[in-house]
């Protein structure tokens, strides 16, 4: 018990210290989450609002992919990453394995699909609700995607919100294709996993005490956009 009850004093110790090794961690942490979440969110909800809208054949299997793809191990998505990185790959002549763009990349990937499947979730409901309206009024398929994305921007919000909580927590894809190099490409989740591997338990308590900051932060915001939506059926359909 005193082992436990030191390790976490050292923990906040190392927080409000300012230990450089932990807050370097952190911050590299937030960077590759951030810039994944921002890339998959781009092209997710324009993905998402257009099978949102769009009626073509064949949907029904995108729709299929798309839903298998939220269900995906994080360390299968590292593995396909690692062979399209590897020397041997169709990308291997970028250099990116074991690099931050490495795991930025597979981020992107793994919540990719989490951004497209919930935006289309959100446009389609809205069509279903104002969509012969729009059309009525001269509203393409494109200006009915917009409009709705537009409509719903506080819902989007949410799931962009709840994409960036899945890239921070995540470990396996970011182990597979970053090689958790010190200094380089070690994160909170990998960092954690190895200083406990290795004994060094207030590090790894102090990285995991950050990490559900972050989280709760990300809960915060949520709950503060939901208020927003005023109890409004768009927040009840997340």
């Amino acid at each position: 018990m005193n082992s436990i009850t030191q390790s976490f004093s050292t923990a906040f110790s190392l927080i409000a210290s300012g230990d450089s090794a932990l807050w370097a961690i952190v911050a590299r942490s937030l960077w590759v989450s951030g810039v994944a979440t921002l890339l998959a969110s781009g092209l997710g909800v324009v993905l998402g609002a257009w099978l949102g809208v769009g009626r073509f054949g064949g949907r029904g299997a995108v729709l299929a992919l798309l839903n298998t793809m939220l269900a995906i191990p994080s360390v299968v998505v590292g593995l396909l990453v690692y062979l399209m990185l590897s020397r041997s790959g169709p990308l291997g002549h970028l250099g990116w394995l074991f690099s931050v763009k490495a795991m930025i990349l597979a981020q992107a990937l793994l919540v990719l699909p989490i951004v497209a499947a919930l935006t289309r979730q959100l446009v389609e409901d809205a069509d279903v609700l104002h969509g012969e309206q729009l059309q009525s009024l001269g509203a393409g398929s494109f200006m009915r995607a917009a409009l709705h994305v537009w409509d719903e921007r506080f819902a989007v919000l949410m799931v962009l919100l709840a994409a960036f909580g899945r890239a921070i927590a995540e470990v396996g894809a970011v182990m597979v294709v970053g090689g958790n190099i010190e200094g380089f490409t070690r994160v909170m989740t990998t960092a954690i996993a190895l200083e406990t591997s290795k004994g060094d338990l207030p590090l790894a308590l102090g990285l995991g005490l950050v990490l559900l900051g972050v989280v709760l932060l990300l809960n915060v915001l949520v709950a503060g956009v939901r208020v927003a939506l005023g109890g409004s059926s768009k927040g009840a359909r997340l």
